[in-house]
């Protein structure tokens, strides 16, 4: 016979299980948040605070996954799994992704054997026109060329 703290700690962890399978099957978990850096160069910080310890800089268009908000700043991962906290003013909508690999293939459509429409070399940030449902994301460059990236070749969708 199970004594009464065991019978209580089997009821809560199958509370527990129920609430998340409620949570995640419902869609109340949240979505991955990206924005990207819309400032030039924006100053990353390991506290909420610019008396806080500098860590990093970064450049206009750079992908930041948002984790935390909080009025003026917000806490975000970088590409490289660095966290950090920058000023909110630096963000903006505009979806960005960023090549991880040597150099990357975008191509004329969804396919490895379209043609080349241009290459990116690692860390070239691209902006992100709608996710493809077949593993590819149609990205425009800077320059404006637009073209298919494979998902696996960036970070930041």
């Amino acid at each position: 016979m199970m004594g009464r703290t065991q019978t209580l700690r089997s009821f809560f962890r199958l509370v527990g299980l129920g609430l998340l399978w409620l949570f995640s099957s419902s869609g109340a978990v949240q979505a991955l948040d990206y924005r990207s850096i819309g400032s030039e160069r924006a100053i990353l910080y390991d506290a909420p605070s610019v008396q806080a310890k500098r860590l990093f800089v970064v450049g206009k268009y750079y992908p930041m996954e948002i984790l935390v908000n909080l009025d003026q700043w917000a806490k975000v991962r970088d590409s490289l799994g660095d966290l950090a906290w920058v000023e909110k003013k630096h963000l903006r909508d505009a979806r960005m992704v960023v090549v991880t690999v040597a150099r990357a293939d975008i191509r004329q459509a969804a396919d490895s054997n379209a043609p080349l429409v241009f290459q990116a070399e690692r860390d070239v940030a691209l902006e992100l026109v709608e996710h493809g449902s077949t593993g590819w994301l149609k990205v425009r460059h800077r320059d404006g060329q637009v073209g298919f990236i494979l998902a696996t070749q960036v970070w930041g969708a």
